[in-house]
């Protein structure tokens, strides 16, 4: 079991997704397996008639950090989701961006903050936040990661500030990008990113306007209307609508219908 658990905690180190596989009922009772976050086995071990179905399913879990117990026969597996830390960059140190750093940490996310006026970008005015960094986005490119645990918020409307920020995102494929403004404001955005060389889906996963509609009006509450329209797409579940008119359960399990 020692290797099982040193997998584990290599993984939890490198800040890398990955999954646990534990058979719970079934003649193979017991059997444990780390899994990568391709779905392959790198400690531990199952039947060999469960490894392909098992590590299928715990890639389609790790995309929405599920964690679920699954039939496979005579067995019940279950298969718990090791997930990093996300980071969320937001662009535009505003108002809304201090209330949504605030909340966002308090969730757990790992916030950087971006923006090129000095009076704005302080650590002062975002004592959560992770990291503060002072410049115009393009130039600060180098120091931010985009893949599938970056979530990205573009606040400014600047083509200055919002427009590397949205080409690097689009180009690495994040798990989130939202961008503040009205419909006219991202029907510029979208001729410009056309220009760009972008295609209308690639365009289209952006979330703008951002937020779930919820009435939001003060920067706290627009930041909350982000946060959970955030939640929804990271765990994959839930209807955006009141729990007042939703009929089952209310803490549905995570994908659930």
């Amino acid at each position: 079991m020692s290797d099982v658990n040193d997998a584990i905690a290599s993984l939890l180190e490198a800040e890398q997704f990955g999954s646990v596989a534990t058979v719970v009922s079934g003649p193979a009772i017991g059997a444990k397996a780390v899994m990568n976050e391709h779905g392959a086995i790198i400690a531990g071990g199952l039947p060999d008639e469960l490894v392909s179905d098992v590590s299928e399913d715990a890639v389609t879990l790790m995309e929405h950090e599920q964690h679920r117990a699954l039939e496979y026969g005579d067995h019940q597996v279950f298969i718990e989701t090791l997930a990093p830390p996300p980071d969320l960059y937001v662009f535009g140190a505003v108002h809304i961006g201090q209330a949504l750093c605030s909340f966002a940490t308090q969730m757990g996310y790992r916030v950087t903050v971006i923006d090129s006026r000095p009076m704005f970008a302080t650590k002062e005015r975002f004592p959560q936040a992770h990291r503060v960094l002072l410049g115009w986005p393009r130039d600060l490119m180098d120091q931010l990661t985009f893949d599938r645990r970056t979530w990205v918020v573009v606040l400014s409307h600047d083509p200055r500030h919002e427009t590397p920020a949205l080409e690097s995102a689009l180009k690495g494929r994040p798990r989130y990008i939202g961008a503040m403004g009205s419909r006219r404001t991202h029907n510029l955005r979208v001729e410009r990113l056309t220009d760009l060389g972008f295609t209308k889906d690639e365009i289209g996963t952006i979330h703008s306007p951002i937020g779930l509609d919820i009435g939001a009006e003060t920067p706290q509450e627009v930041a909350v209307s982000i946060l959970a329209e955030m939640t929804k797409v990271r765990y994959g579940a839930g209807s955006g609508l009141s729990l007042h008119g939703v009929e089952g359960r209310v803490h549905k399990q995570r994908g659930d219908a």
